[in-house]
């Protein structure tokens, strides 16, 4: 949500607090029809209800709701949204003591300091509630934005990926690449052909998900790398890795391919060893990734302006993975 939206939310809220105060304050002084002078009145109306709820109400917006609500720390939000109206009341208590003398507080005797102090928390708590309603409103407007622009960047990224994939230029090599070794070797004609058959099924089913498992992006990237071997005789043309435990861990489908792509587009000498290094290494929480390929320096503004653009990449983890 724009700022300047999130603005006009508060201001509109505390308008609308401070007429109900209003209102509730002439009620009680019958229409402002009584003796009391109107400064006092609004005097005990800072100290006894605008000091504690205007505190609060932050507290709890920009601390609360942040670091124990968004987490479901259900306990610790109770807790701490007591003790800010607490401590709140406390210095709303101490604003009327300095403006009228302990005698203000301490009137009616110990029960009337304790009756005064529990609604000054009431009056918090109250407003530390209607924090925490803006702020998830607020919060679950932006999720839906946030979800509706990653559909969107999702939509960009399926184009351009569709369009990497399914490089005419790749997919004849490899098709030309197996019909010569179908004399030679039918056996292994026949796995690469399952091969290639495996990745267009990949890329027109799996992808569709928004989570697939990693094991299957992996299989999906093995299988790549083996076609693409079949263009070049160096069997140590690539070298990639794989280390961690790949149960329970999913991954957004063809997310990590893109890199993989490039550095076989644009490596210089395929008869090199270990002319792309590839590694994943994968724990409970974290996977890192590393793709590296050996190029020719000369073609570097070629390479910077060809392929899918590591900018839309980004901003698809950025949008995948907000909390990076």
């Amino acid at each position: 949500m724009k700022k300047s939206v999130v603005y006009i939310v508060h201001t509109a809220f505390w308008v609308l607090y401070f007429l109900l105060l209003l209102l509730i304050i002439a009620a009680a002084t019958k229409g402002f029809s009584s003796n009391i002078p109107f400064g006092y009145i609004a005097k005990v109306g800072f100290s006894f209800v605008v000091i504690p709820s205007v505190i609060t109400f932050y507290l709890c917006y920009f601390y609360l709701f942040t670091k124990y609500i968004k987490t479901k720390k259900i306990v610790s939000s109770l807790v701490y949204a007591i003790l800010f109206s607490v401590g709140s009341a406390l210095v709303g208590g101490l604003f009327l003591s300095l403006l009228f003398g302990l005698d203000m507080m301490f009137k009616g005797g110990i029960s009337s300091f304790l009756a005064q102090l529990f609604s000054m928390v009431l009056i918090g708590l109250l407003a530390g509630v209607m924090s925490i309603i803006i702020n998830g409103f607020i919060t679950w407007y932006d999720e839906i934005k946030l979800k509706e622009e990653l559909i969107i960047k999702n939509h960009q990224i399926e184009l351009a990926l569709v369009k990497a994939q399914l490089d005419p230029h790749f997919l004849f090599n490899t098709i030309n690449n197996i019909d010569a070794l179908i004399l030679k070797d039918p056996k292994i004609a026949s796995e690469y052909l399952n091969k290639l058959s495996d990745i267009l099924r990949f890329m027109l089913f799996e992808t569709k998900a928004q989570r697939i498992d990693l094991s299957k992006e992996i299989e999906y990237i093995e299988k790549y790398i083996a076609l693409q071997k079949t263009r070049t005789a160096n069997e140590s043309f690539v070298h990639f890795t794989l280390n961690g435990n790949l149960s329970n861990q999913v991954i957004p489908p063809m997310l990590l391919i893109s890199f993989i792509e490039n550095a076989f587009k644009h490596t210089a000498n395929k008869k090199i060893e270990n002319a792309i290094t590839i590694s994943l290494n994968i724990d409970d929480k974290t996977i890192v990734f590393e793709c590296e390929n050996k190029y020719n320096p000369k073609n570097k503004i070629q390479i910077e302006h060809s392929g899918i653009g590591n900018n839309l990449i980004r901003k698809r983890i950025e949008l995948l993975y907000p909390q990076i």
